[in-house]
């Protein structure tokens, strides 16, 4: 080998730049060490629909992935499934916002729809795995610990727990954020959030009276019963007595 590397290195052109064999070597050896070769790089292709949809007025596409599907899944495959539904989202809404630009239709919108159900299936079942391993291990179910709190807004709601790199009572941001009973401002804004509820309550029970009169009106011999079970704040009896009510009953 050595005699080999001797001959190519006196044949060679460029032996007047090294006095040595040795100096050759280790220059021929960093060279190979800093070649490398990376993954084939591509364009913008995959943000975009294969260019023989485009101008199309529908696009077909399948149902979306449901639990049941992804439950005889091993984890590599959902992982790699993943990555393809993300990629597929990415590029939807590329679609649709350059449909936007044209003033265009964006053909099949539903297909967006399928992908986030997809992944929504594909989040639920991850967290059914995990849940049942730490039951397996720990006896717990691994989810991060909820606690019902009212926050700065004096609104009840649900706050995950974490760990705060300073004690609670040292936090200055999260003591400022805390309810204050006594704060005018928290007050007045719980006054007004309270009366657009009631008064969104109040519109929404008009809307539906109006809607069971309208039906009453366009289906005479609709099932009541079955009217009753789907309205079941709407007072039947008053809306036939309502003078919007053009039945005979």
């Amino acid at each position: 080998m050595a005699k080999n590397l001797l001959r190519i290195f006196s044949q060679l052109s460029i032996h007047s730049k090294f006095s040595t064999p040795s100096q050759y070597l280790q220059t021929l050896r960093i060279s190979r060490h800093s070649i490398f070769t990376t993954s084939k790089l591509f364009g913008l292709e995959d943000f975009f629909e294969d260019k023989s949809n485009w101008g199309a007025s529908e696009i077909k596409s399948g149902r979306s992935w449901t639990e049941d599907d992804m439950r005889i899944k091993s984890n590599e495959d959902l992982h790699k499934l993943w990555y393809v539904l993300l990629k597929e989202r990415n590029m939807l809404l590329t679609m649709e916002e350059e449909a936007k630009k044209q003033i265009e239709v964006f053909p099949s919108p539903e297909r967006l729809d399928k992908v986030e159900a997809s992944m929504k299936n594909l989040e639920d079942v991850v967290r059914e795995r995990n849940k049942a391993y730490h039951m397996l291990e720990t006896g717990k179910n691994g989810e991060r610990p909820v606690q019902d709190i009212i926050n700065g807004f004096g609104l009840r709601t649900f706050k995950k727990l974490h760990e705060f790199p300073i004690p609670k009572h040292m936090n200055k941001k999260y003591n400022n954020f805390e309810f204050k009973e006594n704060d005018k401002v928290v007050q007045n804004f719980l006054l007004k959030y309270r009366e657009k509820k009631y008064l969104d309550k109040r519109r929404k029970k008009v809307r539906d009276f109006n809607h069971v009169i309208g039906l009453m009106n366009r289906f005479p011999n609709m099932d009541m019963e079955a009217l009753k079970e789907q309205y079941p704040d709407v007072d039947i009896e008053k809306a036939k007595r309502s003078r919007k009510y053009k039945g005979l009953g």
